[in-house]
């Protein structure tokens, strides 16, 4: 069968991007990007990423009424980095994703530290974005791009969340852990395969924002990157999750869904990168909230009713062709983390 392309799925805003520096209210700000996003009280809430000028960042809130302008951003970091306590976050923190979990009645925040060792992923939890019950580091490096699963699977919470290997020619994989109290985790198996090579999504993907759960299954978003030449493009697409027993994937888009286009996306701190963090669902419009260019940020969205018609469209997920055999095999069994 010849496959279809659906180019892009979500239309932009015409006024991206809808936030820059020049919107922020103190001064140790050099670019904006890279938000989590939830809904609180019907209140649209962005925790941006803030880099300042020594090249750190840190995490601030934004609230507007209608998830589009009217943007009123605190007039201090919300959340700054504590290397006295958490020594792991000496360089900065970024790139947060935001889950509520209806159990514990609290947010739980998955972000990105910056330790003197490499990237890793830190947790804290929060009940009114004001105050924050650090948990610290909960996975090593080179781990990033961490978003929690609003519910239990069997009593174990569950975590997706990108390993990077040093070894040359090695391959960044989404995986998935899962852990009995949020703060150890372990049963850690590779979920979705970096493609190879011609691919939009060859040798280096990652999480997104976090997995929304739809009537047949949860749905996620995940980056790729593709270079070619010296230039790296990144874009993003679908995959869908059992509803069950989400380390099944049930499909996965063969096409990138958005990338890099206009420009205020192709050109930046980092040209030709669009990196959603967080979405919402609004009525019947799913919304991404993503950085352009690691300077601004900007916003798309598309009908839900069409994503998923498009996502259940698409074929089982396929493998790179070295692990085909091998991961059919073996399907729902751990995964040796040598072959990640």
């Amino acid at each position: 069968m010849t496959w279809k392309d659906h180019g892009e799925l979500f239309v932009r805003y015409e006024k991206n991007p809808i936030l820059t520096v020049e919107a922020w209210p103190y001064r140790a700000a050099h670019a904006v990007f890279n938000p989590a996003v939830t809904m609180v009280d019907g209140t649209t809430l962005l925790l941006v990423r803030v880099e300042d000028h020594r090249g750190f960042s840190h995490l601030t809130v934004a609230r507007s009424k209608n998830g589009i302008d009217g943007w009123e951003i605190d007039s201090e970091p919300t959340l700054f980095q504590d290397s006295v306590n958490y020594p792991e976050e000496i360089y900065g923190i970024e790139d947060p994703r935001i889950t509520y979990i209806d159990e514990m009645e609290k947010w739980a925040v998955a972000y990105t530290a910056l330790s003197d060792s490499g990237p890793l992923i830190s947790l804290t939890f929060t009940e009114d974005f004001h105050n924050f019950e650090r948990v610290g580091a909960i996975l090593p490096p080179e781990s990033t791009d961490a978003s929690i699963f609003p519910v239990r699977f069997n009593g174990r919470w569950a975590i997706l969340h990108r390993q990077v290997s040093g070894m040359v020619g090695s391959k960044a994989n989404i995986w998935i852990s899962f852990s009995p109290d949020m703060k150890y985790w372990g049963e850690h198996e590779v979920l979705l395969y970096a493609r190879e090579g011609g691919w939009w999504d060859a040798n280096n993907i990652g999480t997104c924002p976090q997995p929304i759960r739809v009537p047949d299954g949860w749905l996620i978003m995940y980056h790729g990157i593709r270079q070619t030449t010296p230039k790296i493009n990144y874009r993003v697409g679908l995959a869908l999750l059992d509803l069950e027993d989400p380390r099944k994937v049930l499909k996965r888009s063969e096409g990138w869904v958005f990338g890099p286009r206009e420009m205020y996306e192709r050109s930046g701190d980092f040209s030709d990168a669009v990196i959603p963090c967080g979405w919402v669902l609004v009525d019947d419009e799913l919304r991404i909230y993503y950085g352009s260019a690691d300077t601004s940020i900007s916003l798309a969205s598309a009908k839900i009713n069409d994503i998923l018609e498009y996502i259940h469209g698409c074929s089982e997920v396929q493998c790179p062709k070295e692990y085909c055999r091998w991961f059919e095999g073996n399907r729902g069994k751990s995964i040796d983390p040598k072959r990640g």
